[in-house]
């Protein structure tokens, strides 16, 4: 296998918790790329099945691969736990030694040249700031469905990204959502957020997205909160909730990702305490419900060229809640 090239060194840090029965397709698939990360730091969050013993086999087979061990919690955590733990893995590296970062979780099974050809279209476009494949998971006849995920963002289970970038938009946010609002932040500062659905980096997500606390019905709600959160209006979550329910679970899906923002908004609970960023956010999703969505990214993408300056120096975003009444 080819080991990184100057100017191709990525390194993958991958929060991990009861993950036996994935992790190894990952670890296989990640082990087997055309161009191996210089580093792999897998952060086992307290994982109390197989998952410490097959880290520990694959961690004396590839000298890039790290381990570290964080007290169990207790029970799973998604979105903020998952962010706590990709930080806990952060912390042990240098950034600066590396070109790219990816945020990786342990149940994907990733073509061959996935990393390499996300570098190859990073390398052509100097503005691609975030990227990713698209997700697909197994049904039970065997088919693989795709997630739907929009081609605005870079998607949270491989979530590649340059380090200058990372660095300039302040990295995640601590909080459900954190994986929509770094590409919206992104889009802020000029830099483009992208995924494709080209086969040669199409993914196996070897468990629905939202589905690994409590189920998939329990995703949407959650994933409702967090638009909520983040500071999606009420028409454009209604316009994405009818369509998520011609998806997988049909109608109740999306119904409760539906619920999951009105119940947050009648209880009035905390939004993301950056209202430059929610004006931001609530134009670009009027324009996509006006404009359908791809037209409106390009038409942002565009204007945001003049505020894309690499070279400034990083504002982390604020990380606290406060009760906003729009």
């Amino acid at each position: 296998m080819n080991a990184p090239s100057p100017g191709r060194r990525y390194v993958l840090i991958t929060p991990c918790r009861d993950e036996a029965a994935f992790a190894r397709r990952t670890l296989e698939s990640v082990t087997a790329q055309s161009v191996r990360p210089a580093l792999w730091v897998i952060v086992d969050d307290g994982s109390s099945d197989a998952t410490p013993a097959i880290l520990a086999e694959y961690a004396a087979r590839f000298d890039f691969i790290r381990i570290v061990r964080r007290k169990d919690r207790g029970r799973r955590s998604v979105g903020p736990g998952v962010v706590d733990a990709f930080y806990a893995g952060l912390e042990t590296i240098d950034l600066t030694r590396f070109d790219y970062l990816c945020k990786l979780d342990l149940d994907l099974e990733l073509p061959k040249r996935y990393f390499e050809l996300l570098m190859q279209r990073m390398e052509a476009e100097p503005r691609l700031g975030t990227c990713s494949g698209k997700p697909y998971y197994p049904m039970s006849d065997g088919r693989l469905m795709s997630e739907d995920c929009g081609d605005e963002t870079s998607v949270g289970m491989t979530k590649f990204y340059r380090v200058e970038c990372f660095r300039q938009v302040g990295g995640f946010v601590r909080e459900v959502m954190w994986d929509g609002i770094d590409c919206h932040r992104c889009r802020m500062l000029g830099w483009i957020a992208r995924s494709w659905d080209d086969p040669e980096l199409r993914f196996v997500h070897l468990r629905p997205m939202g589905s690994s606390e409590n189920g998939i019905l329990t995703g949407r709600l959650r994933s409702g909160r967090g638009q909520y959160f983040m500071g999606t209006g009420f028409a454009y979550i209604t316009a994405s909730a009818l369509y998520r329910a011609m998806r997988p679970p049909l109608v109740i899906g999306g119904l409760a990702m539906w619920w999951g923002y009105v119940a947050s908004l009648i209880r009035r609970a905390p939004r993301y305490d950056e209202l430059e960023f929610r004006r931001f956010l609530r134009s670009y999703q009027w324009d996509c419900l006006l404009r359908g969505k791809s037209a409106a990214t390009r038409r942002l993408d565009d204007r945001q060229a003049a505020r894309w300056h690499p070279g400034e120096r990083a504002v982390a975003p604020t990380t606290s809640r406060a009760r906003a009444t729009t």
